[in-house]
């Protein structure tokens, strides 16, 4: 089934899913912890807007989820975690909401309509986007799909239809992975002292950033500042990097 006849059928025009540079990054830590070296996957929500047939997925977070392997109808996703973190972030930042759900993939299965049938309880229509967090061939890691109705025989029933994906990033992204990058680097072309330097160059960079996010928030709290959902928002971006820069350090220092 291609797009056009399933938005006719949906009575919404999706046409594109834009995936952020931030979620990607979050997802992959997000299997790395939980499922990495098994035959799991990880399920969690993203959050974003939608616009003129575009949904921009500029967030996400982890949420319980476990399903059996011999019999696919049993599963369980903590519905009730997802609703209290979804009211934190919203206080965060009121202009994003979910959108949908991902799951590490790198395919569809069996019960993904029961999963996605869940998530038509917070958002008319939300997207699943699948991520391959182990591709072996180069290329865009995801894809991404939303369920329409379609009559098969006499009765109609829901089925996935594919939707374009691209990644994207905002100038703060860009920077953080940027940095986060840094370490992956052939280590025989810098020295220890080079590689001392560099960080205690980045530290000090660091410290006075936090010295001046300290005292923006200060003035905010005191009242002399009006409140910024969108210097918020940007902040939130900077400590969930920094949360996962330094859960990478943690357990490369455990092995």
């Amino acid at each position: 089934m291609n797009v056009e006849k399933a938005a006719q059928l949906s009575g919404r025009a999706l046409e594109l899913v834009v995936m952020h540079l931030l979620v990607l990054l979050s997802i992959v830590d997000h299997y790395n912890r939980v499922a990495r070296d098994s035959r799991k996957r990880v399920v969690g929500v993203l959050l974003g807007t939608s616009s003129r047939g575009t949904v921009d997925v500029t967030n996400s977070y982890a949420v319980p989820f476990e399903e059996e392997d011999k019999d696919p109808r049993i599963w369980f996703l903590d519905h009730n975690y997802h609703e209290s973190m979804f009211s934190m972030f919203k206080r965060i930042n009121a202009k994003e909401h979910v959108v949908g759900w991902y799951s590490t993939g790198p395919k569809l299965k069996e019960n993904d309509l029961d999963v996605h049938a869940l998530f038509n309880n917070y958002v008319p229509n939300p997207v699943l986007v699948i991520i391959d967090v182990q591709p072996k061939e180069l290329g865009i890691p995801t894809k991404a799909y939303y369920a329409v109705e379609e009559n098969a025989t006499q009765k109609s029933q829901k089925v996935f239809v594919h939707v374009p994906s691209e990644i994207a990033a905002h100038e703060v992204e860009e920077i953080g992975v940027e940095h986060l990058l840094r370490d992956v680097k052939d280590t025989t072309i810098s020295t220890l002292a080079t590689q001392v330097s560099s960080k205690l160059a980045a530290l000090k960079g660091l410290d006075t950033r936090l010295r001046e996010i300290q005292g923006y928030l200060d003035l905010v709290i005191e009242g002399k500042l009006p409140l910024n959902h969108e210097i918020l928002y940007h902040l939130q971006n900077f400590h969930q990097l920094v949360s996962v820069h330094v859960q990478r350090t943690i357990c490369t220092i455990a092995q």
